[in-house]
């Protein structure tokens, strides 16, 4: 038993658009042609754009910890994903099977399937790499680790990994809390940057939270939370 296997089995877990066509540039309208009906209007509609709060880092070590903190969540923020979209695929596949003995056949394959796919190259993620993979699955599933993997295999299975983890100075049980922890809201606000610069793929998380007030929480409270503790 290892941090690897942990972090393994954590992971298996619009309208119609119209087409503008070309007209006479005297023509004082903007014509759309959807599906062969040509329909008059005044406003060109424009691919939607984010406007992200400016970055402040008041010191170097603050700046540098965060593009540390994001190279780390552009290795990881991948699996953390296939693990939300293996879950409904794993989910979908255990609500058409009846036998109980057959479900945890059915498990063992693809958790082995797992190590076998992605043990080598999850070798190399680091303790903080892994650390904020945990907090991404929770992220994209709605679920803690621990909480996966009781409710995927059982209660003995989940003590004995979140047992294990906390030798690494980890824990299964952490969540995904950008309205509280500031390390969260950063990681948040990296998401949504490199999901506007299609860096990373987007995938809307599980959680309940709104962006604009968290901005806005953590622009009043960031003074407040620096005077108590620097990064």
């Amino acid at each position: 038993m290892n941090l690897i296997r942990i972090i393994l089995f954590s992971t298996f877990f619009s309208f119609v658009q119209g087409q503008l066509i070309e007209i006479d540039s005297n023509e004082a309208e903007d014509f759309f042609v959807i599906e062969g009906d040509t329909i008059l209007q005044s406003k060109i509609e424009l691919k939607e754009v984010i406007v992200f709060q400016p970055l402040k880092f008041f010191s170097f070590e603050e700046a540098k910890s965060y593009v540390i903190l994001r190279n780390r969540i552009y290795k990881v923020y991948p699996y953390a994903k296939l693990a939300s979209d293996r879950l409904n695929v794993l989910n979908e596949r255990l609500d058409q099977i009846t036998s109980e003995r057959k479900r945890r056949l059915y498990l063992k394959r693809i958790e082995s399937f797992i190590y076998d796919e992605f043990e080598q190259e999850l070798k190399k993620l680091s303790r903080s790499q892994g650390r904020i993979l945990i907090k991404l699955v929770h992220r994209q599933t709605g679920n803690t680790t621990h909480q996966l993997v009781k409710e995927l295999r059982n209660g003995w299975r989940a003590f004995i990994y979140q047992t294990t983890a906390s030798l690494f100075k980890l824990s299964l049980k952490d969540t995904y809390t950008p309205e509280e922890i500031y390390e969260d809201y950063l990681i948040e606000d990296i998401l949504q940057r490199a999901f506007s610069e299609e860096r990373l793929e987007s995938q809307d998380t599980a959680l309940d939270y709104d962006l604009d007030a968290l901005y806005k929480y953590w622009k009043e409270n960031r003074p407040k939370l620096r005077s108590k503790k620097p990064l």
